[in-house]
């Protein structure tokens, strides 16, 4: 029996949609490209409700259907609304993208991430920005199949880094 795949726009409100993004955000967390390490009982007890109290975030699933009472969360994508100063108009920063390991090459970050710009274009954003790991081949490869590229403003400068600095 093969899958039919729907991506949705996450309702925070909604007690299903919650549990998959906790579910399958725990799930990237502990995912090598993730870092290899769950989420905490505080970050599961407090994402959904924080992720609810911005308005400049928001999140698409994507849920497999065996059945038409057989829903399966197997796809999240978070991202967060910033704002570009050159463009003076909004961004969208998709922050987490994550598919469960079984449900890989079937193009599910494809359509969600289809879905993510058609919210950013409705929220007047001049461009989608992420970040990815080298090392991870298939994120890349989908990336840059779906229009992202390195960016750089003068090639004789470079490719930007991405860089952190934890706060205390």
């Amino acid at each position: 029996m093969t899958n039919t795949i729907r991506v949705v726009r996450a309702d925070y409100a909604n007690p299903v949609h919650a549990a998959a993004l906790v579910m399958l955000l725990d799930a990237y967390a502990s995912d090598p490209m993730g870092g290899g390490e769950g989420l905490s009982d505080f970050a599961k007890a407090t994402l959904v409700p924080s992720l609810a109290a911005r308005p400049q975030a928001f999140s698409v699933l994507a849920f497999a259907f065996a059945s038409e009472d057989d829903a399966t969360p197997v796809g999240l994508i978070n991202c967060i609304e910033g704002f570009s100063t050159f463009a003076c108009k909004p961004l969208v920063n998709v922050h987490d993208v994550a598919v469960l390991p079984g449900y890989r090459g079937q193009r599910i970050g494809e359509k969600m991430l289809a879905l993510v710009e058609q919210i950013a274009v409705e929220r007047g954003a001049c461009k989608l920005t992420l970040e990815v790991l080298s090392g991870n081949g298939g994120a890349v490869k989908l990336y840059q199949r779906v229009g992202f590229a390195y960016y750089e403003l003068d090639p004789a400068m470079g490719q930007a880094g991405f860089m952190q600095k934890w706060l205390a």
